[in-house]
């Protein structure tokens, strides 16, 4: 039986649609037709906000981003992560939705992964920029990222994700649906 839409935004995205992390990001490759408009309705009430970064002509892949739109705002607005960015190349000038764009232009033209996707997806900066600049080596502890900075806290951060994720998924197979999943 193949995995729909609504399975997969659980799988890879409850800690995000359940409040305790501000974006998710996955890969979506599936037999049913993708719409985001009818998701983006239902989410939006929520404050959730999804959209298609990059799309693969050749196999109809897609990258989804899934974000809490406000939490997103305050990360981005913060100094540390606007000054990394620019540093990386972003324009600061023209908000959330730009620096995105400027994201999935990065995603779909450079062949080397733009690893400051990691502020995007609210990792701590200092794993982002340590990611960075040690090559992928020499981490504190490897989880949904690989942390540079207080591997303790890291390793709390990863167990609420593994936690939440769980839950989300046992309630979702015993048939509830996602907008009764997330919190109000």
């Amino acid at each position: 039986m193949e995995r729909t839409f609504e399975a997969a935004l659980v799988e890879q995205c409850a800690p995000t649609l359940a409040g305790v992390k501000p974006a998710s990001l996955f890969r979506w490759q599936g037999e049913e037709t993708l719409s985001l408009l009818p998701w983006a309705r239902e989410l939006a009430p929520f404050g959730i906000a999804l959209r298609v970064l990059k799309t693969w002509t050749r196999t109809g892949a897609c990258l989804i981003y899934l974000y809490r739109a406000g939490w997103l705002r305050q990360i981005l607005a913060e100094p540390s992560n606007q000054d990394f960015l620019q540093r990386m190349g972003y324009r600061m000038d023209r908000g959330c939705g730009s620096l995105l764009e400027q994201l999935s232009q990065r995603l779909c033209r450079d062949e080397e992964f733009p690893h400051e996707i990691g502020v995007f997806l609210g990792y701590p900066l200092e794993d982002v920029e340590g990611f960075m600049e040690h090559h992928g080596q020499n981490y504190t502890c490897c989880g949904c990222w690989k942390a540079y900075g207080d591997p303790q806290a890291a390793q709390q951060r990863f167990a609420c994700y593994r936690c939440c994720t769980a839950e989300w998924m046992e309630r979702f197979q015993q048939g509830e649906r996602i907008v009764q999943l997330i919190p109000a």
